[in-house]
């Protein structure tokens, strides 16, 4: 004789499915934690940790960006040690590829159709271009400046800008010609980039002049210089383009820049030598990797005020979220 399940216990169940089911598809954050060698992944639905990659050891002995496929299947970091990016796959959790790239890599970023990643290589004084598809260095290009450290896509993926801690300025890219064909005269120390939506601008950190400037992409022109805090750093912009957030690593916080006016709007407390930063699909959280805190502060985007400290890995360098 066959039994029924009560209306209620199935309604139950089916909501207990489905919570089941939203957190799991929620975004995860993911954390390279730069002395252990290892990657935290962070529940952004309980801003909890919930696993380490690899499952076993480490990637190497020093590991610093990460940038995902824009599928959200594989993860890419830097293992510096190694002078490579590894390939990771996000299902099973393994390194499947390990690629070398050049002489002490750092800054790495994918082009907007997923096709390229091009990293940064601060011994060489170049950037590496290789192509995803098949796992290969196609270029090796180098910059007018030196020891670059941060690259970063255009929006529409025709120019890469790349930072150059020494010499104090930024080499554009022209992607097609892996070549570069401009370079930006920062004020000192340029690091973080970020470009607005609509491609017109791109918001680069002065760490040592403790500004942002405001660049015209195109002409390249530096339109304005916006005083934020201390060691000025990471950069990230909203998705709607209305704010840009920059963490500054002597004030241990973040700037909130308003970019209709591009003044500073609020300034939040977060951990100690704060860097590089994601947003939530959504854009209401802001997690920000704190270098010499060991942890990872999440920031809500519409009060502009922080909300928890995530204990992560040793030396977090950056966030992605997929």
């Amino acid at each position: 004789m066959s039994k029924t399940i009560p209306a209620l216990k199935m309604t139950t169940l089916v909501a207990a499915l489905f919570a089941s089911y939203t957190a799991l598809a929620a975004p995860f954050a993911y954390v390279p934690n730069e002395k252990d060698g290892t990657v935290s992944v962070i529940d952004t639905a309980t801003d909890k940790v919930i696993k380490k990659l690899p499952k076993k050891g480490a990637f190497g002995k020093k590991i610093q960006a990460v940038a995902m496929d824009p599928s959200g299947k594989k993860l890419y970091v830097v293992v510096r040690d190694k002078n490579a990016v590894a390939m990771v796959d996000l299902e099973s959790g393994k390194q499947e590829r390990l690629i070398k790239v050049g002489d002490e890599p750092e800054g790495i970023t994918i082009s907007p159709d997923g096709f390229t990643l091009a990293a940064c290589l601060e011994e060489e004084n170049a950037v590496s271009f290789v192509e995803l598809k098949a796992f290969k260095v196609t270029n090796t290009s180098k910059t007018q400046g030196r020891n670059p450290e941060h690259c970063e896509f255009s929006i529409d993926g025709k120019w890469l800008l790349a930072s150059n801690e020494e010499s104090g300025d930024v080499d554009v890219f022209d992607v097609a010609k892996h070549q570069s064909v401009h370079l930006i005269k920062a004020t000192k120390h340029p690091r973080g980039i970020g470009f607005t939506p609509d491609g017109k601008f791109a918001y680069i950190a002065n760490e040592a002049a403790n500004l942002v400037e405001v660049v015209s992409v195109g002409n390249w022109e530096i339109l304005h210089r916006i005083p934020v805090g201390l060691r000025s750093n990471g950069v990230k912009v909203s998705h709607d383009g209305s704010r840009v957030y920059i963490s500054n690593g002597g004030d241990g916080n973040v700037s909130v820049i308003d970019t209709s006016t591009n003044t500073v709007i609020a300034t939040i407390p977060v951990g100690k030598r704060p860097w590089n930063m994601a947003l939530t699909p959504d854009g209401k959280k802001l997690y920000v990797a704190n270098g010499r805190s060991n942890s990872v502060s999440v920031i809500d985007t519409i009060e502009n005020k922080h909300i928890t400290d995530i204990p992560v890995g040793q030396l977090p360098w950056g966030v992605v979220i997929h």
